[in-house]
């Protein structure tokens, strides 16, 4: 599958948001004809409810759910919010004495803030650390279960590191205590092959600008019989369970590059070898880089490079200039003053957090475009080295 890239740069960016599929470019104008309000009865308003739940029924082919288990929303933030918000007003009132919630120390801000949201009312936060290597320490999971937990909320793959988390086998030990399992599988949609009914997840989000498509849309798969709280009140649609007029653009384009999820799947695994080559090249180069997280399981496009000395900042803007896009950390962390949350949870310090950046594959990336990558990046890292020594 081709997709929408500036020719004049090289993208590595692709955790961050993904380039939007190129057929899109050529189908948004025929769906712009169907503008009607899918809530109307008549014969517009109709038709767009009819494209917008085909885009439905093509995610949760794709999934492996039914689509009356996805609820539409704006994206991944919405939808992690909408799990653990709404489980907690639908479902907590019915037994009070299940007060903790478990997250690990490295899940995304959309997980984290609305978690300790919920702390102020009550709710006691426990946290699961990973390791070095970015692997959960299970040891510590299992201590923290109890029958006190209400819920847990793990992430499948974390975006900076690309490390993988065993979910099948986290959700059915927090089912064995009688507690929730939310999944935030974002960065896992057309990556890793899954099957929603067989992870057996009670909840998982998921966002259509991660997935060459377009951002603004999203789905929360919610296992069939289980109904959060409604979180935006107005409105009947989406059965009742998020109130505002649909994005039927959106969710189309979405549910189309679902229609494709087998080919970018495929595609996908052809990154493993275009990465593995470029972290043999960067480390056979600059001799002082480490690949983090290398040692755990992790995505096939994701590499998180710590070179010792080099301001990741600095290094970032050096290769922007070049005509490179990567980043250092989380998107969701741009601007931000702090180090890495996710890297200082693995045990490095501030000053080595602070020195390291995240590339990551996609499709549109060529073996071309990392072989120039890591030339100027040696380039860039000697020249900020050999100024640091004036």
């Amino acid at each position: 599958m081709q997709v929408l890239l500036d020719e004049r740069r090289v993208y590595l960016d692709y955790n961050a948001t993904t380039p939007p599929a190129h057929f899109l470019s050529r189908q948004i104008p025929k769906w712009l004809s169907f503008w009607g309000n899918p809530s109307s009865v008549h014969q517009i308003g109709q038709s767009a409810r009819s494209l917008f739940w085909s885009s439905k029924l093509h995610l949760a082919k794709f999934m492996g759910c039914e689509a009356l288990e996805l609820i539409a929303t704006s994206g991944g933030s919405e939808s992690n919010n909408m799990a653990i918000k709404g489980l907690y007003e639908k479902y907590f009132s019915q037994d009070i004495k299940r007060n903790e919630i478990i997250i690990s120390t490295v899940e995304h801000p959309s997980v984290k803030a609305p978690v300790e949201s919920l702390e102020k009312k009550g709710m006691k936060i426990r946290y699961v650390p990973v390791s070095f290597q970015g692997n959960l320490d299970l040891s510590v999971y299992q201590s923290v279960l109890s029958e006190k937990t209400f819920m847990v909320s793990i992430m499948y793959a974390n975006n900076e590191t690309g490390n993988v988390f065993p979910v099948s086998r986290l959700a059915k030990m927090a089912h064995e205590v009688g507690a929730f399992f939310h999944c935030d599988a974002v960065q896992a949609l057309g990556k890793v092959p899954f099957n929603l009914h067989e992870l057996g997840v009670d909840t998982a989000s998921f966002s259509a600008h991660k997935f060459y498509a377009l951002k603004g849309a999203g789905v929360l798969y919610c296992r069939k019989g289980l109904l959060p709280e409604n979180l935006i009140h107005g409105g009947p649609q989406e059965r009742r369970r998020r109130s505002g007029t649909e994005n039927v653009l959106g969710m189309v384009c979405f549910g189309s590059v679902a229609e494709k999820g087998l080919e970018c799947l495929e595609s996908f695994q052809k990154l493993e070898k275009l990465r593995d080559k470029m972290e043999s090249d960067i480390l056979s180069s600059i001799r002082s880089a480490r690949i983090l997280g290398a040692e755990g399981e992790r995505l096939k496009n994701t590499s998180c490079i710590h070179v010792p000395g080099i301001q990741g900042e600095t290094l970032l803007m050096n290769m922007d200039l070049k005509g490179y896009s990567f980043s250092v950390g989380s998107a969701c962390h741009s601007g931000s003053l702090n180090p890495s949350r996710v890297l200082t949870a693995m045990g490095l310090n501030e000053k080595e957090a602070r020195s390291a950046f995240r590339v990551s594959l996609g499709l549109g990336t060529t073996q071309e475009h990392l072989d120039r990558f890591v030339s100027d990046l040696t380039d860039s890292v000697k020249r900020i080295q050999s100024f640091s020594k004036l």
